[in-house]
Formats: C-alpha cells, structure tokens, sequence
C-alpha cells in the first residue's frame, strides 16, 4: 500500500523549530534563551543535551517562554507540545 507524502507533516527538528522561533521572537526572555539556545544542537525530544533529556528541555522552555506571543508563537509552541506528548 503505498502512502501520499503529502497526507503527513513532516516533523521537524527541534533545531529547526528553535531556529523558527528565534527568527519570530527577536527578543527572548532570559529564562527561555538557555533552553532555546539547547534546541538548536538537538533534532529530536529523545536526545540529550548533557545530562538533561530533549523532552525537558522542550518542558522547560515551553514553562519560561509565556512572553513569546501572537500567531507564530502559538503554532510553534504547538509543534513543541506536540513533541512531547
């Protein structure tokens, strides 16, 4: 059986996402920029960034970056939630 391409997003990186979302949010809040800056060496939840897990690096984020607002904000903060369901 053979499945369209286009039927399924594709899932993004979380690099890609954090690049996205520091081209949107020009000026992030100091308790989000660590664990964005974290995104950007990560492609999926399941990696690590040290001794932390992609997935609480994505929690944590989504936790301090209440001030990154407007459409953009929520469909990206969407796509990270989604991540870590």
């Amino acid at each position: 059986m053979e499945t369209s391409k286009t039927s399924k997003k594709s899932v993004r990186t979380l690099s890609e996402i954090a690049f996205d979302m520091k081209r949107n949010w020009t000026n992030v809040n100091y308790a989000a920029k660590p664990y964005l800056d974290a995104m950007y060496s990560l492609n999926s939840v399941n990696d690590n960034y040290g001794f932390d897990s992609g997935k609480s690096i994505v929690l944590y984020f989504l936790s301090n970056a209440s001030q990154f607002k407007g459409d953009k904000a929520k469909e990206l903060k969407a796509e990270l939630k989604a991540l870590v369901k």
